[in-house]
């Protein structure tokens, strides 16, 4: 399906003046930064650069794309014949899903006549806004739970498209499954689920309930045993299945308070390897503050699908240089009050203290390569063809190395300023 319509209207009228100025096909670089972090944190995620890349290759104006802006009379027919053989012959570099972004990183950059680049902003900015919100509300939970696991359940709290996007973002992120079943499909996220409330509503009793699926799913299975009276389907579930339960989910009340006497009931009933899942509109404050009850892994939904509170990244797509009468690319930047940006093709590194943890986010227009700096932007599309595709599992990887590089107070869920600084040069 053809992604080139998920794009602004003033896109192509920008286009079509430009395709009549003659400046349509100067060389130009976009790039993508945030001027800020959003919510006070301390860093942010790349997350959704696989999906651009996907949008990218399926970037096409064919005959019902055509016809629709025709006969809205969104462009006229010289632009109408331009898009008919639009294919995107430029260059993207960027920084990889996973690696983390500070204020003023060129996370991704954008390189091309203006004419192909300035119709991918919109596509680029939806994805890469929504995922890496979403990835950095996960790092955030995933650090909070520590080594306990993380399944992402959110689905039917956002808009289905969303929902799998935000899947494959958390899991990137560090959690360890998800509810959503495209997402497993599309992206091979593992996908984990047993049983709502409705299942137990449905049968004549919690009894029956819970002898049902554990013949159907075996006694390693997860009973959810909120439906009426904790400490009575505890007892049941543990008749039933005997010492080998796999797991009870409490889904309400005061979780760190349940979870003590639903462990303690357990240890008494000798089922001391049955583990503990809560769920219940946990948020990464929520799972701190579960630090030191006998939970053994948490289910969240509707914070990590709205990126538990801060929903887009606040990233944007800048000209940052164009091509001259002369030939040769000279910066360009924005000066308004407010909203300045930094002119100038950018390469970035991330500079290293003596313990191995970073210390320096440094932007350059120079040229200048540090001594022991990791190089951050890599190619991701040559001249139209991808070739920066990469496995989930890799940025997934990557992005608990760079994490474990944090200084610790980085860690902190309050408020506060970039873990690290970003310096030019």
């Amino acid at each position: 399906m053809s992604t080139a319509l998920l794009t602004d209207h003033y896109e192509l009228t920008m286009l079509q003046a430009a395709l009549r100025s003659g400046a349509a096909h100067r060389r130009a670089v976009f790039e993508v930064f945030a001027r800020h972090l959003p919510g006070g944190r301390r860093y942010g995620v790349v997350a959704g650069t696989g999906r651009v890349l996907d949008e990218l290759e399926r970037f096409r104006f064919g005959e019902e794309e055509l016809a629709f802006l025709r006969d809205n009379h969104v462009v006229d027919q010289p632009t109408l014949d331009f898009l008919a053989d639009y294919r995107f012959s430029g260059d993207v570099y960027g920084y990889r899903e996973g690696d983390l972004y500070f204020p003023a990183s060129p996370i991704m950059v954008v390189e091309g006549t203006f004419a192909e680049a300035v119709l991918l902003e919109t596509v680029i900015l939806s994805v890469l806004n929504h995922d890496c919100a979403i990835a950095s509300a996960a790092s955030r939970m995933s650090v909070a739970a520590g080594k306990r696991p993380l399944i992402e359940m959110g689905s039917r709290r956002t808009h289905e498209r969303a929902a799998v996007a935000a899947a494959r973002a958390a899991y990137l992120a560090g959690f360890a499954s998800t509810s959503n079943l495209m997402a497993g499909h599309v992206y091979g996220v593992p996908t984990a689920g047993t049983a709502a409330h409705a299942f137990t509503l449905l049968h004549d009793s919690e009894r029956q309930a819970f002898e049902t699926q554990i013949a159907s799913l075996g006694p390693e299975t997860t009973l959810l045993v909120d439906t009426y009276d904790v400490a009575e389907a505890v007892r049941t579930a543990v008749e039933l299945a005997g010492p080998k339960l796999g797991a009870v989910r409490i889904d309400s009340g005061d979780l760190a308070a349940a979870a003590q006497e639903v462990r303690e009931q357990l240890d008494a009933l000798g089922a001391f390897d049955t583990r503990i899942l809560v769920t219940s509109d946990l948020d990464e404050y929520a799972i701190a503050a579960l630090a030191a009850a006998p939970v053994d892994g948490y289910g969240v939904g509707t914070s990590l699908v709205t990126g538990s509170g801060v929903p887009t990244a606040a990233l944007v797509y800048k000209l940052v240089a164009r091509e001259t009468a002369t030939g040769k690319l000279e910066p360009v930047a924005k000066r308004s009050v407010g909203k300045p940006s930094r002119g100038g093709r950018k390469e970035a590194y991330r500079l290293l203290d003596d313990t191995g943890h970073y210390e320096t986010e440094l932007v350059t227009t120079s040229g200048l390569v540090p001594e022991g700096g990791i190089p951050l932007m890599h190619e991701l599309v040559r001249d139209g063809r991808v070739v920066g595709r990469e496995p989930l599992d890799e940025a997934r990887a990557r992005h608990a190395d760079a994490v474990a590089r944090l200084p610790q107070d980085a860690l902190h869920l309050g408020r506060g300023y970039a873990a690290i600084p970003t310096e030019f040069a």
